[in-house]
């Protein structure tokens, strides 16, 4: 087994296209291969500012040869078919493939291929300029005359099959075995042997080839800054993968700003110089606020000791921090609500309105559903009359990933209530799977009310003009924010009951905004909107199967308690389905659930016999085994039992009165014969298996629990 070596040396690769690059370049060269025959062993991709590199492990002398029997049309058939089945095996004519008799079915043709085992270094040379040819790069571009196109101008390529030269020709290059180093500190071509002589070299020459060793390299040498500093380093792990992606060297440095500029917000700072320079913040660890100091990496072994790159960057971030400043400084010129009266022109969406339209909404609605959050409406209403205000902020305008934070600030310096404040800022939260959720304990009952009632508007919304998520599409991303209602509710344990709170406001939508298609007789239509709201209570049960399922929950116990109807309180759904299964873990649950079964199945199959529903109330006057009315007294207990359990939240109470059941299901089945001889005998044993179901509704249809 032989070792291919493959380098692809570049003009630098956009940071950001690195990791996805070296992923791609993997799986099509390993794909390839595979397709051709050549089954390998273990690969390894790389990728630097200036190369990709591939190492694949186990790839075998040759492919094996292959014997292929392919069946053709029958003698006589139309002329294109034979014409189809002569190019798929390579035939030339007919005389090539062998006729075959078969008197039932008619004479046919077979194609036998016998194809030999091919080198692998033949099928390497066609397999990687293909993938070259066809590499996925999100913007790419052709240099000089030539024809082939890449991220940046490809210079040379490394291709080494077991140490040999695979001379491939991609464009006008032909692989060989000779690269380059660091742009400054290693740039003299040198020859490689191997991979592992080739990662030496490379060290050798001012090169980490891993971007993991360089991301370690980069923290490394920050937190050693800092420590020597007296300061602390503000971890970002998205900055230092990036620095990684920008240096084949790396070398952090340390500098200074005026002290001045931290009258501005941290995050403002931190952002800008992470945004424009790729710096790292420092900040006193004994006061935790940000220090004057930054961190940069450069791809420069200075012979000053880095001095004049320090002092570049000084300059920049000066610049940068200027006018980060200013529009701090500008922007606490205007109140939040002078901003907020701005969002009047600001299209949230052609059919929606505009986001002065969306911001009324969601007060109205952060309003009604305060008391829910223990919040006080008041609060709730003022916090969504400002949660968008910033957007019209001249920092935001420069840094998008600050709005609602900035908000938050501009309230605080306005005087404004602190939990009106922070609902302004985790009003957007959670804005994905692992952001966390403002916490009604922790004192964000306010900005627990405004994050429902925005994300609710936003389903809404969209519900009622019909843009729903489809397949993998979601461009309004929908499915997050329904996921992110699920969460709150959940993680707050709130009692929301939706239905009402989404019918409410479909009709307060639909009357206030002008909708394409949606006259007086939509507006007031009360089946409409309750389709619509029973419409978007499925979709948030599909989101919460998903969430539940990845939280070990089985789906179809949450079908059980949706097919009840009117479940629309996502914390009661799941206490339900928690004691559900824990219920069905027990042997009354297992046996309860069987015995419920049999006698749906009993039902199903008397029921098409006499074509006619045997659902109703038993006639006590026809019980007459003891079984009989063992059963039917357990029957009128565990209903009332049941019912009174739900009434008080208690799910496991609830699971108790329903294992009273099992013994006399279990005695009902063994003692007793449903089909009786006596018609009304049967027909009253029947009614009593369709009572069984009954009691059990109250808490899950069984008939949707799988085993």
């Amino acid at each position: 087994m032989s070792e291919l070596l493959l380098e692809l040396f570049s003009e630098e690769i956009p940071a950001r296209m690195q990791a996805r690059a070296a992923d791609d370049l993997k799986r099509m060269v390993v794909d390839g291969l595979k397709a051709q025959g050549l089954e390998v062993g273990a690969a390894q991709a790389f990728a630097t500012p200036r190369r990709l590199a591939l190492v694949v492990e186990g790839i075998p002398a040759e492919s094996p040869a292959i014997s292929e029997e392919r069946k053709g049309p029958r003698v006589g058939a139309p002329e294109k078919a034979i014409e189809g089945f002569l190019k798929g095996a390579g035939f030339a004519s007919l005389s090539e493939a062998q006729l075959v008799k078969d008197e039932k079915k008619g004479d046919f043709y077979v194609a036998r291929i016998e194809k030999p085992g091919r080198p692998a270094r033949d099928i390497i040379e066609e397999v990687i300029p293909a993938v070259i040819a066809k590499f996925p790069w999100p913007k790419s571009q052709r240099w000089g005359a030539g024809t082939l196109t890449w991220v940046r101008p490809l210079y040379s390529i490394v291709c080494l099959l077991d140490g040999k030269v695979v001379p491939l020709v991609a464009g006008d290059i032909v692989a060989g075995r000779h690269t380059q180093g660091h742009r400054f500190h290693g740039n003299a071509p040198f020859e490689v042997q191997g991979f592992e002589d080739y990662g030496r070299k490379l060290k050798t020459h001012k090169v980490l080839l891993p971007a993991s060793e360089r991301a370690q390299w980069i923290a490394e040498q920050a937190r050693q800054l800092a420590k020597d500093a007296k300061l602390e380093l503000v971890d970002d792990d998205a900055l230092t993968l990036e620095n990684a992606g920008l240096t084949e060297w790396p070398t952090v440095l340390i500098g200074t700003f005026d002290e001045a500029f931290l009258a501005v917000p941290a995050e403002c700072l931190t952002t800008s110089m992470k945004n424009h320079q790729k710096c790292f913040s420092l900040r006193n660890p004994k006061t935790g606020k940000l220090a004057n100091r930054f961190l940069t990496v450069t791809n420069l072994i200075a012979k000053d000791g880095g001095a004049q790159i320090v002092a570049g960057n000084e300059k920049v971030i000066r610049a940068r921090l200027s006018d980060a400043k200013f529009f701090w400084d500008q922007d606490l010129k205007r109140p939040l609500d002078e901003m907020a009266s701005q969002l009047r022109s600001i299209t949230f969406h052609d059919k929606l309105g505009s986001q002065w339209d969306r911001v009324e909404r969601v007060a109205e609605l952060s309003f009604e559903i305060a008391g829910a959050c223990d919040a006080v409406p008041e609060d709730a209403r003022r916090a969504a009359q400002l949660c968008k205000a910033d957007l019209v902020s001249g920092m935001t305008g420069e840094f998008p990933e600050l709005q609602g934070l900035m908000g938050r600030y501009y309230a605080e310096v306005a005087g404004t209530k602190p939990e009106i404040a922070r609902a302004i800022e985790l009003h957007y939260k959670p804005k994905g799977p692992s952001d966390t959720v403002p916490k009604e304990q922790e004192g964000d009952a306010v900005a627990v009310a405004v994050a429902l009632a925005d994300k609710l508007d936003t389903l809404v919304g969209f519900w009622s003009i019909d843009e729903k998520p489809t397949g993998s599409g979601d461009p309004y991303q929908l499915r997050r924010a329904a996921l992110g209602v699920i969460r709150i509710v959940l993680e707050n344990d709130l009692r929301l009951a939706l239905m009402p709170v989404v019918q409410r406001q479909l009709t307060t939508f639909l009357a206030r905004t002008k909708v394409k298609d949606a006259g007086p007789a939509a507006l007031f239509n009360g089946i409409k909107v309750h389709g619509q709201a029973l419409d978007l209570l499925g979709f948030f049960a599909d989101r919460l199967k998903v969430h539940l399922r990845e939280k070990g929950a089985r789906p179809d116990l949450i079908d059980a308690v949706f097919s009840l109807g009117g479940q629309d309180d996502l914390a009661l759904i799941v206490k339900r389905v928690d004691a559900l299964s824990e219920f069905l873990t027990t042997d009354d649950g297992a046996n309860l659930l069987a015995g419920v079964k049999r006698a749906a199945n009993i039902l199903a199959i008397e029921e098409k016999k006499d074509k006619k529903s045997h659902a109703g109330a038993y006639d006590l006057k026809l019980l007459k085994d003891k079984e009989e009315l063992a059963l039917a007294a357990a029957i009128e207990a565990v209903k009332q039992d049941t019912i009174a359990a739900i009434n008080v939240e208690s799910f496991a109470g609830a699971m108790r009165a329903l294992a009273e059941l099992r013994a006399p299901v279990d005695a009902f089945f063994e003692k007793v014969t449903v089909n009786a001889d006596d018609p009304k005998i049967r027909e009253n044993r029947l009614r009593m298996l369709s009572e069984i179901r009954a009691a059990t509704l109250n808490v899950a249809d069984f008939s949707k629990i799988a085993g």
